[in-house]
């Protein structure tokens, strides 16, 4: 009888994958990932630029909403805590309301800056934030009359 080396397995090549094809699937896998962390540290940035934005609108509904109801924005020095206790100093509002449960911070952590008189419109007030470096005159900073 005569044996047939393909019948026992004996020359028959194996199915598997070769640790090149491997280390070549995993490298290319890890590229991909790569630039896709990338792109993705772009779109977490865009989202706090559009968060600033929206916290601008909120307080700046708020502090027109705080005017109608005493017919001025809070002083400077009262700033944004007026729409959440009632502020003590002059100017004293008549008809004080609540208007936040908390002043918001910004997407890096930092309280958001008023100003009253505003730096391009006197007669409006000014909110501001130092951006993701937290120092207030570099290039990332943002204002509401912008």
């Amino acid at each position: 009888m005569k044996i047939n080396s393909r019948q026992n397995g004996i020359g028959k090549r194996s199915s598997g994958f070769t640790l090149l094809e491997m280390v070549i699937v995993l490298g290319i896998i890890g590229l991909i990932i790569g630039g896709a962390i990338s792109v993705m540290k772009g779109v977490g940035e865009g989202a706090a630029i559009q968060r600033v934005r929206g916290d601008f609108s909120a307080l700046g509904s708020a502090l027109k909403m705080y005017k109608i109801n005493n017919g001025f924005y809070p002083s400077q020095a009262q700033g944004l805590k007026a729409l959440v206790t009632r502020p003590g100093g002059a100017p004293i509002p008549k008809s004080w309301t609540a208007l936040a449960d908390k002043v918001p911070m910004d997407p890096w952590q930092n309280e958001y800056m008023y100003k009253f008189p505003g730096s391009k419109v006197a007669t409006e007030c000014e909110l501001i934030t130092k951006g993701k470096d937290g120092q207030l005159g570099t290039d990332d900073d943002m204002s509401s009359q912008d």
